[in-house]
């Protein structure tokens, strides 16, 4: 078990709060590979038999490898993990000429997500650095996969937070990235909502690159990973 920060945008973090996120995917970067000589496929490494240096059985990871050359890409995740949230937050504008490691942990944080226009709310400061103790989410790693963007299934779609809507007889899964909130299209496909959803956090076209990717789901605890109920802890 290995604790890890993990960054999410603003709708992400609703998502999370609102008990629909239970997904996420991230791109796995993968190194030069000889070019129509071979392929990446879904393989395991570790498990029965695989022995570490003091002779302790490894665990069995999902991961990605090359058929010509053998190379092996491991995500850095896996189950059991514990993953602290960082999100875009601001302190007590007080604070504002301090870092991060320059608080001692006792400044109150007002996430972004939950900002109003309060006088005291200081200078904006971008979720990577957000710390460790500041963090209010923590999401406990029940399930690794590696696989195409594109293999999500429509369940898969719905857990990564996409949202349903629409007004009448036209409800369906919001389109992400359009101008006008008054005017948005909805599918009835999830995975078009996603795909949408996937472009405008990764630009235009990320969608249609289908990267390989680690598919990770996880249970939502809503307390600091410093500050968990006995259950989850």
């Amino acid at each position: 078990m290995t604790d890890r920060a993990i960054l999410f945008s603003a709708p992400m973090v609703a998502a999370l709060l609102a008990g629909r996120k239970t997904q996420t995917r991230r791109s796995l970067t993968l190194p030069p590979a000889p070019e129509h000589l071979g392929e990446w496929q879904v393989s395991t490494v570790g498990g029965a038999g695989v022995l570490d240096g003091a002779g302790r059985e490894t665990p069995e990871y999902p991961c990605v490898w090359h058929t010509r050359n053998g190379a092996t890409v491991v995500p850095r995740f896996a189950v059991g993990d514990r993953l602290w949230v960082r999100e875009a937050w601001r302190t007590h504008k007080a604070y504002d000429d301090l870092k991060p490691s320059e608080m001692g942990g006792d400044e109150t944080v007002w996430p972004e997500l939950d900002r109003d226009n309060c006088d005291a709310h200081g200078r904006y400061r971008h979720g990577r650095f957000m710390p460790r103790w500041a963090s209010r989410l923590t999401l406990i790693v029940t399930d690794v996969r590696v696989e195409r963007l594109q293999d999500c299934s429509q369940d898969d779609a719905i857990a990564e937070g996409i949202e349903r809507g629409g007004f009448g007889t036209l409800w369906g899964w919001l389109a992400y990235g359009e101008g006008n909130p008054h005017h948005q299209r909805h599918f009835s496909d999830p995975r078009e909502s996603y795909r949408t959803l996937w472009d405008s956090i990764n630009g235009d076209g990320a969608w249609a690159a289908n990267p390989w990717v680690r598919a990770i789901s996880f249970d939502v605890i809503k307390a600091n990973i410093d500050n968990l109920p006995e259950v989850a802890a």
